[in-house]
């Protein structure tokens, strides 16, 4: 690895690399700038009510959306990739959450509560939870329209349509299906127990919502690239030398018990 990093490196002096690291210094305090200032525009985001009466099951028993805020007035959920097909949750969805029990502790004394939902059945994300050590609240939508609702999945029949909503705008489900027969997503299908086109049918998303008076508002969603701020593992590889490191396509990455 580091002869890696440095063969694709130039080498230079103390005083080449201070002036080089200022300047991006100056970039990267103006992207900061910037990242304060769209922090402020997505909670200008106007409200949208939810009227739809969503049930979840939790491992407490039934839950509707205004249950899984837990006591707090906002919630931010991650639409985890986790099928009732599937025997494992999706090894990108499960880095990511990887950093969740320790965010969920600090965020629900801002008032936030920080929950995963996923179209499995409870007793698999349970089963699920326990062999990865999470403790954050994971709620399952199975049965219910929740995730296709907030475009976090599509059925079977809509996967055959000429186009779904996904990142808020039009996508063609069949393009997905394309590399099917690649190696990578054979193995990426596999390794969560079934094919690959019903591994696809499931999104990854984040959305917020808002409790006031009994009633939720639906605050913000965030899909794809939009969700790279959330993979803990992303920003410390984005600052390492040789950053994500992703030169072949597939998964470099495995759920963390599997390494």
């Amino acid at each position: 690895m580091s002869s890696n990093a440095t063969e694709q490196r130039r080498i230079g002096t103390p005083e080449e690399w201070l002036k080089a690291r200022l300047e991006l210094l100056n970039e990267e305090k103006a992207l900061t700038r910037k990242s304060d200032e769209l922090a402020r525009r997505r909670q200008e985001l106007p409200l949208v009510r939810v009227d739809k009466p969503y049930r979840f099951e939790t491992e407490d028993g039934p839950a509707t959306l205004a249950d899984l805020f837990r006591g707090n007035s906002q919630m931010l959920v991650y639409h985890f990739m986790f099928g009732p097909d599937f025997t494992a949750g999706c090894p990108s969805c499960s880095s990511i959450a990887d950093g969740f029990n320790g965010f969920a502790v600090h965020l629900a004394h801002h008032d936030v509560t920080l929950c995963a939902v996923s179209s499995a059945p409870i007793e698999k994300l349970s089963a699920f939870r326990r062999r990865m050590g999470w403790t954050f609240p994971w709620a399952s939508s199975f049965g219910s329209d929740f995730n296709v609702d907030f475009q976090a999945g599509c059925t079977p029949e809509q996967q055959q349509s000429d186009s779904i909503v996904y990142n808020f705008g039009p996508k063609d489900p069949k393009a997905a299906l394309a590399v099917a027969q690649e190696s990578w997503a054979r193995d990426i299908a596999a390794g969560v127990g079934t094919d690959w086109k019903t591994y696809v049918r499931e999104q990854p998303r984040l959305s917020a919502f808002v409790l006031d008076d009994g009633i939720v508002y639906h605050a913000y969603s965030a899909y794809a690239r939009g969700l790279d701020g959330l993979w803990g593992m992303y920003q410390w590889l984005d600052r390492a030398p040789l950053g994500r490191n992703e030169e072949e396509p597939g998964l470099w990455w495995k759920r963390h018990d599997e390494y």
